[in-house]
Parts: C-alpha cells; structure tokens; sequence
C-alpha cells in the first residue's frame, strides 16, 4: 500500500467483535488513515467487508500469532516493507479465555497470560514506529475488580512468573480465574507502562490507558465453553442485554457499543493527552484496589522485560521505549 495517509491504527483481534466495530468507527471518522486489523483467524474478509461497507480501500488484514514470539518478531520485522505512516493509536484488543485444564503454548507459558505476554513484546517491538503522542489502548475488563461481584473468580495476582508457569498448586484452579487475573495483569502492566513512560521518555507524549468494554453476549469470548453455553452466549443472552442492565449492570452493551467507546480512546479529541487511566466504556473510574499496587506492577514490568529482551542491548531498549 502507498505511503498516502497520515497515520495508522493498529487493532490486534480486529476481524471481529468489539475490534472489529472499533476497525468501523475509525475507518470512517478518518478516511486518510491506514487501518491494520492484526489477528490469527482469517481476516482478509473482515478489512473487504468494512472497505465494501465504507466505500474506502484504508483498512488491510496482516496476520498475528501474539502466543508465539517468533512469530511477533517476524510480523514486527515485515513491518517497515508495507511503507505505512506512523502509528498514531495501536489498540492491544484480542483476548481468549480458557474455562478447561490449564493449556499452555508451544512455548509453555499459560494460554490466557500469553495474550498478555505477546501484547507486551509486540509494543515494545513496535515502539519505534509509534508516531510522537501516539496512544495505547490495552482491552482489559471489569471482571478483574471482586468489588464488582461479576460471578465470575476473584483475581489472585501473586507473581508474573506463576501465572505464565504455573506452579503444582495452581495447575487446577478454575480457568476462569486465570481470565480474571490476567485482566488484572492487563491493568497493572498498563499502569507502569505509564510510570516508565513518564519517568524514561516524557518527550514523546505517548499515552496508554485500560479499557473495560463491559459485557458483550454473543462474542467471540466464549469459543472455549461447552455447545450448551456456546448457544446461550451466542442466541439467548444477546436478547437479554436490556434486562441485565436493568436487574445487574449497566456496563453491558453490543459490540457496536462498545466498538464506538473503544475507537474514542484511539482517535477521540476529547481524551487527547490522557494517559494512567481506567475507563468503563466512556467513563473514567477507579479500578480494582490490587491493580494500585506498584509492587505488583513492577513485579510484571520487570519479569516482562527480563523474559522477552534476547539480550542487555534489547532490555535497555525495552525499558527506554527506543
């Protein structure tokens, strides 16, 4: 693709979902940027259908493994030769959750936690190519926070280590709690994240911020469950979204919802310059008490760096966001 737009937008699990309607909403509002939709599964039809929808040619697929690191490295050393303009917002979007046995990659870190992992390296990898003042946007979700009495297990963070190699006493606990601490870890990463950026490269105005798009029946979230849970997900729940606003929460929405509240973190004027933040869709709030805990986040930023850097010379490019 010629070098003709002024920046571009990277969205990771962008062929569909809450990605994907995100992918929409920007596309549309900024026709002069280029939109990479980054994800494992096939997605050359998802950027045709949106260019079909929009009448416009700006949005391009380029495949993703984010739970395979060589594969990170080689999308992010293929990435100068599409000649595109800075990244001006790359959204951290996709996400899996695993309610079975633990399951670990080819690598042998734990699946859910490698989502997190393969984010990390693929923005420090990128960070070269972020435009000055770019935004990050890391999807997290409101299940990391037990005051929110989501039904689902509390967080437990112990260490970095623990959740990517799981020691004999947590090989058995529930999947879902493994979703929930690693959105918390989604949170405490974006947090120092933020520290290190202000503290080793104020200069270049980046920004990073945690998104919590609420729930979203008929997602792609539950590909892991049982067909029975599978059918209730995809053709009862999306049918009750107005019922369990009025009877649980009001932090559920469709993915066209919150699509548009994810594309205002990434392009929005009105959010322009914040960095540090939580946000419930369009609101700005506090999150869970643990995420706060700067020893729990330096304990991710420095396991983090330490696992993914193949040598001095990367780690101090990684802690210098060069």
């Amino acid at each position: 693709m010629a070098n003709k737009h002024p920046g571009s937008v990277l969205i990771t699990g962008g062929t569909a979902n809450l990605g994907f309607h995100a992918a929409i909403d920007i596309a549309r509002a900024h026709p002069d940027c280029t939109v990479v939709l980054a994800s494992r599964s096939a997605g050359d039809g998802a950027a045709r259908r949106i260019n079909q929808l929009l009448n416009q040619d700006n949005v391009v697929f380029i495949p993703l493994d984010l739970m395979d690191t060589s594969n990170i490295h080689a999308f992010v050393q293929n990435w100068p030769s599409h000649n595109f303009p800075p990244i001006k917002a790359l959204l951290l979007n996709a996400g899996l959750q695993f309610p079975g046995p633990l399951e670990k990659t080819a690598e042998g870190v734990e699946k859910t936690f490698a989502i997190q992992v393969g984010h990390a390296l693929l923005f420090h990898l990128l960070s070269p190519y972020l435009a000055t003042g770019a935004r990050v946007v890391v999807t997290a979700s409101g299940t990391h926070d037990p005051a929110q009495k989501s039904g689902m297990p509390d967080a437990v963070y112990t260490s970095a280590e623990e959740l990517a190699h799981p020691p004999a006493a947590m090989v058995d606990i529930d999947g879902r709690q493994r979703y929930t601490t690693t959105k918390l870890a989604n949170i405490l990463w974006t947090y120092a994240v933020h520290r290190h950026l202000a503290q080793e490269a104020p200069e270049r105005g980046l920004t990073i911020n945690a998104f919590d798009p609420g729930l979203m029946p008929g997602t792609g979230l539950a590909r892991n469950y049982s067909p029975v849970m599978r059918w209730l997900w995809n053709n009862v729940l999306p049918r009750l979204i107005p019922l369990f606003r009025l009877v649980y929460t009001k932090n559920v929405h469709t993915p066209e919802e919150s699509g548009a509240a994810l594309a205002r973190l990434a392009v929005g004027a009105d959010v322009e310059g914040v960095s540090g933040r939580y946000f419930e869709g369009v609101e700005d709030l506090k999150s869970s008490v643990d995420s706060y805990d700067e020893r729990k986040q330096d304990d991710l930023w420095g396991w983090t760096v330490d696992y993914l850097a193949k040598d001095g010379e990367e780690k101090a490019r990684f802690q210098e966001f060069k």
